[in-house]
């Protein structure tokens, strides 16, 4: 028992010293000269290493031979970096690999340490926990009420809400207020802007699948003599391998697809979109693969492939320049073609295009009159609770 235990223990160990090793090289030569050579092999080292982690996590419930002096403070570093990594990818992202150079440096430092405490200096061998470094007692009663208390009643809720708070400071920041997150579900602001000449225009965050009623209250509240620009990419040239279907997550999560229910009554509707064509290279072949990936689903090939994508250096500027920034100032320059046409501009349009329209409008002249909410999800195990009250 004691052996087996002490191979395993060594296991997460030294993973944990390989992972943090691999990812501050992988950081440094991605700082320093732009180059990935070593990103799939250190995601791959990460996963084995966080799994290898919970395991032992879930025997230090079960017997009091681990040493947790040791293993405890792997556990709560792994648990400290995933609060931190939230935070930076939502108001750091472009310091994310700083970031994570730091994380790894402390992750090498803390592997290196735990080592010296357990073994009395940076001795390498085999077994690096060896079974006199174990207790005695393979089971506690008292030990494994302590941890179940102690996860169920602290750890899971502060993780729960910590990670319900991101979610909602992520949609606010992201969309500029557009998009925000409540216990009971989802709402977007619905906001109109108005000129001095009497000119408006509405702006409506969309999302592509929802409550059958918020499309169809949204349909209905468009004026009859409005312009509708609608938001849809073209595929003239057939450029994407695989449809765009959003059927599969809509069913399973009890919701309707945009495009089936939001049929505006009145107005006119205008596509005021781009074409893949006018995507970038690198662009395309993203889109391509993400289309492969949700038409497969997560399969041998699909993540093969997924491993097997080389991005290049600006890929995600170029990414995010397509398909938000371009196609921003594409349907920019057909608000200003559509005003002299129509008192009334609608534009029903994703819940990340909302900032940036919003704010360029604003420099045109128009000023925000009036804003609404509607709620686009539900969180139905909410709402059963509440009517069960």
């Amino acid at each position: 028992m004691k052996k087996l235990l002490s191979t395993l223990l060594s296991l997460c160990l030294g993973l944990f010293l390989a992972c943090g090793a691999v990812s501050l090289v992988d950081d440094s030569l991605v700082l320093l000269f732009g180059l990935h050579l070593l990103t799939t092999t250190s995601l791959i080292l990460f996963g084995f290493a966080v799994l290898l982690t919970v395991v032992v996590y879930g025997l230090m419930g079960l017997t009091p031979m681990i040493p947790k002096r040791v293993f405890l403070p792997v556990t709560l570093f792994y648990v400290a970096g995933l609060l931190i990594v939230f935070p930076t990818l939502i108001y750091c992202y472009d310091r994310a690999v700083q970031i994570d150079w730091v994380l790894s440096f402390c992750q090498v430092i803390l592997g290196l340490g735990l080592l010296w405490r357990l073994r009395g200096g940076l001795k390498f061998r085999w077994p690096i926990v060896e079974p006199e470094h174990l207790g005695n007692r393979g089971f506690s009663w008292l030990n494994l009420i302590v941890f179940l208390l102690v996860n169920v009643f602290v750890l899971l809720p502060a993780m729960v809400a910590y990670l319900a708070l991101c979610a909602t400071l992520a949609a606010n920041h992201f969309s500029g207020g557009f998009l925000a997150v409540h216990p009971g579900g989802l709402t977007v602001q619905v906001r109109k802007y108005v000129r001095n000449d009497g000119k408006t225009i509405q702006l409506i965050p969309m999302a592509h699948i929802g409550e059958a009623d918020f499309y169809r209250k949204v349909s209905q509240s468009f004026p009859s003599n409005s312009i509708i620009l609608m938001e849809g990419v073209t595929d003239r040239k057939s450029l994407i391998t695989n449809e765009a279907s959003y059927k599969r997550a809509a069913k399973s999560l009890g919701l309707v697809e945009q495009e089936e229910e939001f049929m505006p009554t009145q107005g006119e509707m205008v596509m005021a979109d781009m074409d893949v064509e006018q995507f970038s290279t690198n662009t395309i072949d993203f889109l391509n693969l993400v289309m492969f990936i949700h038409s497969k689903g997560m399969t041998p090939a699909t993540v093969q492939k997924a491993l097997q994508y080389s991005p290049s250096p600006d890929f995600q500027k170029q990414v995010f320049g397509d398909l938000l920034r371009k196609r921003n100032r594409h349907l920019l320059d057909e608000i200003q073609t559509r005003l002299p046409q129509s008192d009334n501009i609608i534009v029903p349009w994703g819940v990340a295009h909302m900032p940036e329209i919003a704010a360029e409008i604003q420099k045109s002249g128009f000023r925000l009159d009036e804003s609404r909410e509607y709620e686009v999800i539900r969180f139905h195990v909410f709402r059963k609770q509440s009517r069960g009250n």
